[in-house]
């Protein structure tokens, strides 16, 4: 992971420039500011020269004169809020007299301030503090919104690549054999916790498994992937990976969540006897698989807690006889909670699970079809959460 670096915000002294073409003006603002050590002070006589002095110094206040040779104040006003470098820099403009037309003029093309001057300087200084204040204020609040975009795309890149790690682990697909296997995995924008795997445990059983560890992440994804890691090379201590209550309860005893940073996860583990075609099977916190047959689905899963929460959990399994041509699909709760764009409302397990009982087609074909409904329900591409299902045929 990239490591996370406490980024200071720059610190910004006041700079004041002042754009009159009287000499005595500039020197008698000088005095005014003279001896205040937090501000730096400018001058610039020739009008012209006033807008690349400006970019150049890139000052927290402006102040400028209404009334100046060569060009009109109020021009100059125009030309530094339609110059992109000059745009947002608090501007006072300076006139002779009170004006009340002429202010609002002013403050119409851009101006944030007026005094005549030469005003007092005690209200000098409270304005140029007060306007540069707001200044320093959005130029620290736009560079924390940069730290904060470029942290932004480095999480996303982070999460890009653990969901291509993930991906990496996932079985492939299983299109001929007793058993015949295909998947979907769809990544979260901020990558939940989803893996899966299947395979055989010897010539007669054939182990599958799904799990979702909570929240989002990194973290997540890591803890995901070393719980299927052991599942894949069968090094839980003392488990018979013939019995999936026991493959649980190991689980539980492996990964609890105060050694893994809080973090647990739902499963859902069976293993299928091919000689008998009897599916055993046991759940923790995990939404029912769906064995499809005949058209008319059948909710698999036994009473258990989620797999880290407590020490010495006891699981339990049930078993089902599987049916040629039967179809079983395991999955993540993201693949139906979501909201409908038609009422707000959230799409119920039932509505889901009518759904697949009237899916068809070749592997796979069924899980496309779960794809573009939801898709179509909550009207966008992207899942809320991790999208992950494996459907498994029956030879």
């Amino acid at each position: 992971m990239t490591e996370v670096k406490e980024q200071l915000l720059t610190e910004h002294k006041i700079n004041v420039l002042l754009i009159d073409d009287q000499p005595m003006v500039g020197e008698a603002v000088r005095r005014m500011l003279a001896g205040e050590d937090d501000i730096d002070f400018h001058f610039v006589s020739d009008p012209t020269k006033a807008i690349p002095t400006a970019e150049e110094l890139q000052p927290t206040v402006i102040l400028q004169d209404l009334v100046m040779p060569e060009i009109d104040g109020m021009t100059m006003v125009k030309f530094m809020r339609v110059n992109s470098k000059l745009k947002d820099i608090p501007l006072i403009v300076l006139s002779t007299k009170e004006e009340p037309t002429t202010k609002a003029e002013a403050f119409a093309l851009g101006a944030n301030d007026y005094l005549v001057k030469l005003p007092d300087r005690i209200e000098l200084l409270a304005r140029i503090r007060y306007h540069s204040k707001g200044y320093i204020n959005l130029l620290q609040r736009n560079e924390a919104y940069e730290q904060l975009r470029e942290s932004r795309d480095e999480m996303r890149k982070e999460l890009a690549v653990a969901a291509d790690y993930v991906t990496s682990l996932l079985p492939d697909p299983l299109k001929e054999g007793d058993i015949q296997a295909d998947w979907r995995f769809i990544p979260s924008a901020s990558l939940g916790g989803d893996s899966f795997g299947y395979h055989w445990l010897d010539d007669d059983h054939f182990a599958m498994y799904l799990l979702d560890v909570c929240d989002h992440g990194v973290g997540s994804a890591l803890l995901s992937v070393s719980a299927m890691n052991v599942l894949r090379s069968q090094t839980l201590p003392d488990t018979d990976f013939l019995k999936p209550d026991k493959v649980l309860e190991a689980l539980n005893d492996s990964f609890q969540m105060d050694q893994q940073n809080n973090l647990y996860f739902t499963m859902w583990y069976g293993v299928y006897r091919k000689s008998d075609r009897t599916l055993t099977y046991s759940s923790g916190g995990h939404p029912p698989a769906l064995l499809i047959a005949g058209g008319e689905a059948k909710q698999l899963r036994t009473p258990g807690m989620i797999v880290g929460g407590m020490p010495d959990m006891t699981y339990t399994s049930d078993s089902v006889i599987v049916e040629p041509g039967a179809r079983f699909f395991l999955y993540s709760d993201g693949v139906y909670e979501l909201k409908k764009v038609s009422d707000g409302k959230m799409w119920e397990f039932e509505e889901f699970s009518g759904f697949m009982e009237g899916t068809a087609g070749e592997l796979g074909k069924p899980i496309d079809q779960l794809i573009a409904h939801t898709r179509e329900l909550q009207g966008r591409e992207l899942y809320e959460d991790d999208f992950s299902m494996v459907e498994f045929v029956f030879a």
